[in-house]
Order: structure tokens, then C-alpha cells, then sequence
């Protein structure tokens, strides 16, 4: 099992669900954690369990799609650890619903928290994690990025856009 000892990761929409399970695994592994959530109870609640696996953890209160609050996030991890090693955009919701029934305010905030998200918070962290010379993002997507869905027109662009965007940075 690979050891993450002493490693820091953010987990962005970790203050529940996949995210949440996501960032105890990288916990359960030796990573100091920083829990990235809109919901401020959610946050607290898993950075107190991941703290009490033994290893640290910062809860952050801030939504991915403003620029603003993804700078304060690392700039919180960066003075609390010192370094961000692995950013995992995980961030994501869901707002289905048939084309032509899909209001343009669904089809936004759908593509702003899944796209957009991952594209602030990566140019956030990216400039640490240059300087550091090290550093490891992960972009959660969809097999529904590839293949579509129906009723996901939305969700499926932004997840297709997910695959595009992470090879796109990896280059």
C-alpha cells in the first residue's frame, strides 16, 4: 500500500460524500488533510474525524467557483502545513434534467462548480506546486464525460470537459 506520510492534500467538496471518503482514504494513507467544503458544518465535522486518525487536518469554508476563495484556500494550507503536495478537485453536483426543460441557470452552475471549479483551484495551487517542483492533481470525472447521458447534457459537458481540461494541464 502506497505510504502518503507527512504529505498534504486538498480535497475539494470534501465535507461529505465522495469527497469526504476520499480524503479519509488519503488520511488512512499518512496525509494531512485539508477538507474544502460550501458547508461549513460538513467541513468541521470530517476535519475532526480525520484529525482524530492522527494525522492534521484544516477545515476550509469557500465555494470552488470563486477565485478569491480557492487563493485563501491554499494560502491557508500553505501557512497550516507549509506546502500543498496533491489537490483533488472533487467538487461536483448534479442538476439534471431534459434540454429543453434545462434553465440556462441550471446549465451554469453545473459547469462553474464541475469545470470552473477545477480550473481556479488548479491555477491557485499550481504556482506552489511549480515552485515546490513537486506536486500531483487529480481531476475527478464521469464515464458520462465520455459517453453523455440523457438528461445530463449539462453535467456531461462539464464532465467531458473535466477529461479535456486534465490533459490539456498534464501537457
Amino acid at each position: 500500500m502506497m505510504c502518503l506520510q507527512g504529505q498534504v492534500a486538498i480535497v475539494t467538496g470534501s465535507g461529505g460524500g465522495i469527497g469526504e471518503v476520499i480524503a479519509k482514504k488519503l488520511a488512512s494513507l499518512g496525509c494531512n488533510i485539508v477538507i474544502n467544503d460550501i458547508n461549513a458544518e460538513g467541513a468541521t465535522r470530517v476535519a475532526t474525524e480525520i484529525g482524530a486518525m492522527g494525522v492534521r487536518a484544516l477545515a476550509t469554508i469557500g465555494s470552488v467557483t470563486s477565485a478569491d476563495d480557492c487563493r485563501k484556500m491554499v494560502e491557508a494550507t500553505v501557512a497550516e502545513f507549509g506546502k500543498v503536495d496533491i489537490l483533488v478537485n472533487n467538487a461536483g453536483i448534479t442538476k439534471d434534467g431534459l434540454l429543453l426543460r434545462m434553465s440556462e441557470d441550471q446549465w451554469d452552475l453545473v459547469l462553474d462548480i464541475n469545470l470552473k471549479g477545477a480550473f481556479l483551484c488548479t491555477k491557485a495551487v499550481a504556482r506552489v506546486m511549480m515552485k515546490a517542483e513537486y506536486g500531483r492533481i487529480v481531476n475527478i470525472a464521469s464515464v458520462v464525460g465520455v459517453g453523455g447521458n440523457a438528461g445530463q447534457a449539462n453535467y456531461a459537458a462539464s464532465k467531458g470537459g473535466m477529461i479535456a481540461f486534465t490533459k490539456s494541464v498534464a501537457q
